[in-house]
């Protein structure tokens, strides 16, 4: 199990480890190396998603290991409580940054139409506190858009087995 402290409350998570085991393994390095520590919830959107794991509370960029293989094909839909990995338009661009989907957005899912984003664990306990996470007053802040206000902070991630 992982568990995402942040500055609203612990998120519990399970990942899939077998369905994604190259986005998984990708994560759990990122948690080792401690990249996550003091970062942030850049991006929320209510009834959409929140979007953390690459940027510091002054909006930098936190430098990432290189970005691995798009995994969305694996069956897994973008549900509710899920956590997928964040990308660019490239299909195979993902690095440290995840979201947790807020509702059920099977627009992200792969299809003949969209390669998609990688579905890599679910919210087991805490999604009260994502839900919080997810209502609070976002504005424009270092160019970017949908940015919390007072920033919600992952103090640490950590993993227990």
């Amino acid at each position: 199990m992982i568990t995402i402290v942040t500055s609203h409350g612990d998120i519990v998570v399970e990942l899939f480890e077998e369905t994604a085991p190259i986005s998984c393994e990708n994560f759990k390095h990122y948690i080792e190396d401690g990249h996550f520590t003091e970062t942030i919830f850049h991006r929320v959107i209510s009834n959409f998603m929140i979007q953390g794991g690459g940027m510091t509370a002054d909006m930098q960029s936190k430098s990432t290991r290189e970005p691995i293989k798009n995994e969305a094909d694996n069956g897994k839909k973008n549900l509710r409580g899920t956590l997928a990995m964040a990308r660019t338009g490239v299909v195979d661009s993902a690095t440290s940054q995840f979201f947790i989907n807020l509702r059920d957005n099977d627009f992200l899912d792969h299809s003949a139409g969209d390669f998609g984003y990688t579905v890599f664990a679910k919210v087991s306990e805490g999604m009260d506190v994502v839900d919080a996470i997810g209502a609070v007053v976002t504005s424009s802040s270092g160019g970017q858009q949908d940015v919390p206000m007072d920033p919600v902070t992952i103090q640490e991630i950590r993993i227990s087995e």
